[in-house]
């Protein structure tokens, strides 16, 4: 048991000595830049929901744009259940 104890005590300070290096060469580094391409929305419901978000269309003009997307793909790609028939 005692053994036990002792290797959680050391492996908790490396572990806080590991983390604490990071830390520093974080800190020494230069600010990460992200381009803001990286965050645009790459489909309809992400470039609606971004619109939400910003304010430009309000809530029920997002929730009818996403009925009709969600119309289009029903009749574009209508889901069938197997084993099921009309």
């Amino acid at each position: 048991m005692l053994i036990l104890s002792l290797l959680i005590l050391v492996l908790a300070a490396a572990c806080v000595l590991a983390v604490r290096g990071v830390r520093a060469d974080v800190a020494a580094e230069e600010p990460l830049i992200v381009p803001e391409a990286l965050f645009a929305p790459e489909s309809l419901e992400g470039v609606l929901c971004a619109q939400l978000m910003d304010g430009e269309i309000t809530r029920r003009q997002y929730l009818r744009s996403m009925a009709g997307i969600a119309a289009r793909d029903e009749e574009r790609h209508p889901l069938t259940v197997p084993g099921y028939d009309d």
